[in-house]
């Protein structure tokens, strides 16, 4: 969920009740672009913008940002100095502190502060209460390591007009700083890769009073806003354009600015590359488009500032629900990257051509540059700079700094059913019961807004739901769970404790002049936790405690929707920017940050839920920035039940794993609409390899859980169901991955393969993990056919088949893809793991046996991989309770080994309950794919572990018209947990 206005018949008739305010809630229709600002109707965007074009077209304009060099000084990896502003006229210079820092890991960063706002010596209009300084915490939200400076780091040149420093690892990286105009350049072994003011569009605007000036005349037949519209995409204006300094105004709403224009802008080049990703959440392609216009190319910047977006368009910059301002150039074996930390509404542009200026600097063929003009209303200027070298090496520096995946339970990977509205406690039993009946395997039901007491959270509908822990008690018997939905704005209604706690103790966003805030919501009139509170989050705690939230229990988890905040008759349907937070700080400082600061709450509140119960949550999120990533999952919002919505959602999950938040998914089916059939199940097919899985719908959209499809649709599902459980021991694995270092879950093409070009671009296939598995989901209607990109040299065997892939490195593989079909492809020289026994639940396949697979490569030598287990649910992993095995197999001396990946001797692991349960589980089977000719007259195999030896059986069936042979090792014997050898000789 949820739409941001009356957009269904039930809510629409509800808001009969509010006539007298229906002008202040969007039309009962899909999103339309005027409903959001465009850059020229954002007064800082278009200044930043006109800006840009003046710099850009002017053969003389040199960037009035100097570095006073006697005011800099280097010391212990960390360089300060002052920056020099000069206004246009030159009546006036602005001193802006400057800190580069180099930190251990090699990544950079690059803060400018303002002096005056610093030291307070600024006023403030309105009498407002807001903070005067540059907001300056959202690294207390989002740096959770990586920023230890690294002392080792050198000044290599130094003279009166720049500084050189050496860092990073044996000193591979080079910082060259110019002091006028300021810029740095950033090198790697030498070359430039980087480089920040190259193109002087950095711009500080600075505080300064108001001063009051005759308003200007309005053309004749045009308003003021138009007026300004124009000035904004003209030439260079005649003095400052002051129109949107002070106030702006925006569908009726009015925002006061009492600090007036402090917007922060810089370009950064990334030189030689023609590939940038990232800055999720876009309805976009993988590789950004560029944004000033041409064939093919978007007018607009790509916006970051999170809003309840109402069935967005695709192929579209606008903003979306969450925002991740990382982003990351890739050109052939080389990737670097940026991360603008900055939490207030950004715009980003995007350029690409040749180098102009000095084509020789990129050596004897010119290449294609990217250039990106980055734009945020107010804050810090605050960004960091990661050289790479690979796609892996950027997001495990973003990682470091950011954090990484929760590791979730293993129940979140499982199939999670929800729709706008499960209606009563009966309705979810029935759900449950056909779900078995079908034989279709499911984790988590879900329960939407419907479920409350008249939209008050933390109750139930005393008529609809009158048993919920009867309702959890029968889905906990066979491992199942439910999540309730709990959004931020809090019903503001007589005889309602959490309102009117909410009050008493003073926990809610207020406005700008300092009282609690109302707006309206699903509820109507509202008031919103402000989570930016210590005070509150610890409210927010003893909110959902067993004895509080009656009606919950162990198997009970949380939804957080609505959270960018949606405000309904709020500007662009969210708060007020002049709203004021926890130390008093403005809304339009944090707002980004608002849906991570509420997910943060809800987390640590189901940490906190039982003393003694230390087990990891689950929240859903829709609204997040960077750090989201380490305190739940996200989905993309309110699609529609449309082809090229299913067809959008692979870029998008793609662009959130690479982006640091890979626990991502669409709601499969569709919010809105109702899908056709082949639609529906191509969706589940394409969803079992979505990160999160789960299927949703609108109220108003038909009844469509997977078993009413009908046949053979609902076959073609629950087998589709059916191999995701199958491989849930691999997805897990994945997650353990990205735990520890960040790596994407499902890897594009320039992600696994740097090397090749012509898979820079490509975004509709994908591996899983480091399994081998490729995938590319049928997202067009009637296609029964699809070309996956083969981007090495290796064998692939099709994964329900064993035929061999006919193809080459750099071409397309054609595979056939009827209705009941998964294009999936199995790389050679991987080992993965799954479960083949089929359960009607995550919870009830934890003591099954488990099956390998070897993809024996092309020559036949070697194949690896491994399988990571805990118990699923606990944070007893983070004491040496988990089993990770790495597997590989040796075709030269004919063995498949298991030795802990860890290299942790059995000795060493101290074996808890669980751990001594997993004793029973052992390796059933082995699948080897490609396996030699040589094994044909084999019929049994040696098998070595803990001091035994025995014999298993070979099952050998040769190659035949396209298929490879295979073979298959029953009854294996060897618990998972240990060490084993087995012999193929």
């Amino acid at each position: 969920m949820h739409v941001s206005g009356p957009r269904s018949s039930r809510w629409t008739a509800y808001l009969g009740l509010l006539s007298a305010l229906s002008a202040a809630f969007a039309p009962a229709v899909a999103v339309k672009e005027h409903d959001f600002k465009k850059c020229h109707q954002s007064g800082f965007c278009a200044r930043n913008r006109a800006f840009a074009d003046h710099a850009l077209a002017s053969d003389t304009w040199q960037s009035p940002y100097n570095i006073v060099p006697e005011s800099g000084a280097f010391k212990d990896g960390q360089y300060q100095a002052v920056i020099l502003k000069t206004s246009n006229d030159g009546s006036e210079t602005v001193r802006l502190p400057v800190t580069v820092s180099f930190l251990e890991s090699g990544t950079a960063r690059v803060t400018v502060d303002e002096e005056k706002r610093q030291k307070g010596e600024i006023e403030l209009r309105h009498n407002s209460k807001a903070r005067k300084e540059r907001y300056n915490e959202a690294e207390q939200w989002v740096i959770v390591g990586g920023t230890t400076l690294d002392k080792a780091a050198k000044v290599d040149y130094e003279d009166k007009t720049q500084l050189t420093v050496k860092y990073g690892p044996s000193s591979k990286f080079e910082a060259t700083i110019k002091f006028s105009p300021f810029s740095i350049d950033f090198k790697r072994d030498g070359k430039t890769q980087i480089k920040i003011n190259d193109q002087g569009l950095l711009n500080v605007e600075h505080w300064r009073p108001k001063i009051d000036k005759p308003e200007p005349e309005t053309k004749e037949g045009e308003s003021t806003e138009e007026n300004k519209a124009e000035e904004a995409k003209g030439e260079e204006p005649k003095g400052e354009d002051e129109s949107t300094w002070w106030e702006e105004t925006f569908g009726g709403n009015i925002d006061t600015k009492p600090r007036g224009p402090e917007s922060v802008a810089l370009d950064i080049s990334f030189v030689g590359y023609e590939h940038v990703y990232g800055i999720p959440s876009h309805a976009s392609s993988l590789s950004l488009k560029q944004t000033r216009g041409g064939d093919g190319n978007y007018q607009e910047p790509y916006r970051m500032y999170n809003a309840d977006v109402f069935e967005y368009i695709l192929d579209s910059p606008m903003t979306l629900y969450g925002s991740i301002p990382f982003m990351q150039a890739h050109r052939k074996d080389s990737s670097v990257g940026i991360f603008w930390l900055n939490a207030a509404e950004t715009w980003v542009d995007i350029t690409k051509g040749k180098d102009s200026k000095n084509p020789l600097a990129l050596g004897a063929k010119s290449k294609t540059s990217t250039h990106t003009h980055w734009i945020s209303e107010s804050g810090l200027l605050d960004v960091f700079v990661f050289l790479g070298p690979t796609p892996k090496d950027l997001t495990a520096k973003y990682g470091e700094l950011t954090g990484t995946t929760a590791m979730p339970q293993e129940f979140a990977l499982g199939y999670h059913q929800c729709r706008w509205n499960y209606v009563s406690d009966e309705d979810v039993r029935d759900v449950d019961r056909k779900m078995d009946k079908f034989k279709m395997p499911y984790d988590v039901i879900w329960l939407d807004i419907e479920y409350t007491d008249e939209k008050k959270y933390f109750t139930w509908d005393k008529h609809s739901f009158t048993d919920p822990i009867g309702t959890g008690k029968q889905l906990d018997s066979h491992g199942r769970k439910l999540v309730t939905i709990i959004d931020p704005h809090i019903k503001n209604v007589d005889n309602y404790p959490v309102v009117a706690e909410l009050k008493s103790k003073d926990l809610a966003v207020k406005n700008k002049e300092g009282s609690i805030f109302e707006g309206w919501c699903w509820p109507g009139s509202s008031h919103w936790i402000d989570a930016f509170s210590p005070a509150a989050r610890e409210w927010w705690a003893s909110l959902f405690k067993y004895d509080s939230f009656k009606g919950t229990m162990e198997n009970t988890w949380i939804w957080n929707d609505m959270n960018e905040p949606s405000v309904f008759n709020g500007p662009e349907t969210t708060m007020p920017k002049d709203n004021l937070h926890h130390g008093n700080w403005e809304h339009r400082d944090v707002h980004n940050l608002n849906g991570m600061t509420f997910q943060n709450a809800t987390y640590h509140a189901l940490v906190t839920r039982k003393p003694g119960e230390f087990r990891r949550p689950f929240v859903l999120t829709r609204a997040f920035f960077a750090g989201s990533q380490r305190v739940g999952a996200m989905w993309t919002g309110d699609n529609q039940a449309a082809w090229d919505h299913l067809q959008a959602s692979i870029p998008m999950v793609l662009s959130q794993g690479i982006a640091g938040f890979p626990f991502a998914g669409a709601d499969v089916g569709g919010f809105f609409g109702n899908p056709e059939k082949e639609l529906l199940t191509r969706w589940y097919q394409a969803g079992a390899f979505y990160p999160f899985f789960r299927g949703h719908a609108h109220i108003d959209a038909r009844r469509r859980e997977p078993y009413l499809a009908g046949e053979p649709y609902s076959t073609i599902i629950a087998a589709a169901l059916r191999l995701r459980y199958s491989l849930l021991p691999s997805w897990y694995t994945a997650f353990r991955h990205a735990h520890l270092d960040g790596t994407p879950i499902i890897r594009p093409m320039f992600y696994t393969h740097p090397s090749e070009e012509a898979g820079f671009a490509i975004d509709d296939q994908f591996f899983v993990g480091n399994t081998g598995l490729l995938a590319k989901p049928v997202t067009e209607k009637e296609k029964f056919a699809v070309d996956i990109w083969i981007p090495d040299s290796e064998v692939y065997y099709d994964y329900f088949t064993y035929d061999v892939v006919p193809t080459a490195k750099g071409k397309t593989a054609t595979v056939d893809a009827p209705m009941e079909k998964i294009p999936l492809l199995m790389r050679g020289g991987h080992v993965f793991a799954r479960r083949d026994i089929p359960r009607r639940s995550s919870a009830l396949m934890k003591w099954d046996e488990y099956t390998l697979v070897v993809t024996v490569p092309r020559d036949g030598k070697r194949a690896e991989g491994d399988l990571y287990v805990d118990d699923g649910d606990s944070y007893d992993y983070q004491r040496g309770q988990y089993i990770h095995r790495r597997f590989v197999f040796d075709g030269g001396a004919k063995s498949l080994v298991s030795v802990d990946a860890d290299g942790r001797e059995p000795a060493s692991v101290q074996e808890g309950e669980w751990m001594q349960k997993m004793r029973s589980v052992g390796v059933g089977k082995i699948v080897v794919v490609g396996a030699p000719a040589a094994w044909a007259s084999k019929k049994t195999v040696k098998v070595e572990s803990e001091g035994k030896v025995w014999e298993a059986k070979l099952e050998f069936t040769p190659a035949e018209q396209g298929r490879a042979a295979f073979a298959v090792i029953k009854k294996v014997g060897a618990r998972i947990g240990a060490d084993w050898k087995v012999d193929f000789s």
